[in-house]
């Protein structure tokens, strides 16, 4: 029981202060799943955060935010378009291709670990124009192919398929390059 001192008359709580200090001490709510631990509490009529520090705060991490969201759009797109049956394709014959072999050795794989696949890769509507990286053994250059369908149900026609090497040479792999006929198929 309450002893007679301590027990607040009505005209002692009409002080602003006074009340105040009496809401906040009975108002003490314990977390609900730590079982009541006294060092986890909170407080319903905790103070509201500043609405301008937060608005601030916001204002200036909104480009981290979307330089982020861009980065990973970014690499996703280009996972996508590195793990395609296309780019598969397209690496495998310059390893196997006499000329490339040649010119930059054994060992044909992406230049960087982390492969950056320019271009458009759309089979769907029958555009694809794409280039990347390569090194072997001997030197380096960047591969381009482009293929194109004419119609829905088409084939692929090839453009070009080429490499630059990074002494400005142009080697292209395409065997009849000029004598490929264009197909007009619908």
């Amino acid at each position: 029981m309450l002893s007679q001192s301590r027990i607040l008359r009505p005209t002692a709580l009409r002080t602003p202060l006074l009340r105040a200090a009496i809401r906040r001490n009975s108002t003490v709510v314990v977390h609900p799943r730590t079982g009541g631990n006294p060092v986890i509490t909170r407080r319903p009529d905790r103070p509201l955060p500043d609405i301008e520090t937060s608005r601030r705060l916001r204002m200036l991490t909104l480009p981290l935010f979307l330089a982020t969201v861009t980065a990973a759009a970014l690499a996703i797109f280009n996972y996508q378009k590195s793990s395609s049956s296309v780019v598969a394709s397209t690496l495998y014959s310059l390893r196997v291709h006499p000329v490339a072999r040649e010119v930059l050795g054994d060992k044909i794989q992406f230049r960087s670990r982390i492969p950056v696949i320019w271009g458009t890769l759309d089979q769907l509507h029958g555009n694809i124009d794409i280039r990347f990286a390569v090194k072997g053994t001997k030197g380096e250059g960047m591969m381009r192919f482009r293929s194109t369908r004419k119609g829905r149900m088409g084939l692929f026609d090839t453009e070009e398929w080429s490499l630059t090497l990074n002494d400005g040479r142009q080697i292209v792999l395409l065997e009849n390059a000029k004598s490929l006929p264009k197909s007009d198929q619908n």
